[in-house]
């Protein structure tokens, strides 16, 4: 407990979001209210959002993927310019599963992670390489790793 206290207070930098829940979780509705940086307002949520159609809500599921995919696109870019070759753009899509677990409950089980990339002075065999170096530098894939399945599937355009 003391160890996380301690990061807590040397983070540099902190980020919040509040959310708000009526009712149960079958048939109860929620609202992600706010967040610290105010860069997008209310996000309804609900249980029929995570396993069914989303009906214009979203789920912490697709938050995830966001989060994941937004923060994989700054650490390959960042691997990428570190070797001389920075990217002219990269397209990043994160994919993750929400399913039922063996024996009850539910569980994120996958990222899969897939980017499509402009770069100059790179072949496909070094974006690939650059790329799972990527995905090791990001933060939110190793706030994941050993606990969620990840993949990275690249592909290099020509320019």
């Amino acid at each position: 407990m003391a160890q996380t206290a301690q990061r807590r207070r040397t983070a540099q930098a902190e980020r919040r979001a509040d959310v708000m829940w009526e009712g149960d979780l079958l048939t109860g509705k929620g609202t992600v209210i706010s967040v610290t940086s105010g860069a997008f307002g209310s996000l309804p949520v609900s249980w029929p959002a995570r396993t069914a159609e989303p009906g214009g809500l979203t789920s912490p599921e697709e938050l995830l993927a966001a989060a994941h995919a937004a923060c994989y696109a700054m650490a390959f870019s960042n691997v990428l310019k570190g070797r001389g070759t920075p990217p002219q753009r990269l397209e990043v899509s994160a994919t993750v599963g929400f399913h039922p677990k063996v024996g009850g409950g539910f569980e994120v089980s996958f990222s899969h992670l897939t980017v499509r990339g402009q770069v100059q002075g790179i072949d496909q065999a070094g974006f690939e390489q650059a790329a799972r170096e990527g995905e090791q530098a990001c933060p939110i894939s190793n706030a994941l790793r050993n606990n969620v399945q990840i993949d990275v599937e690249a592909n290099l355009e020509s320019a």
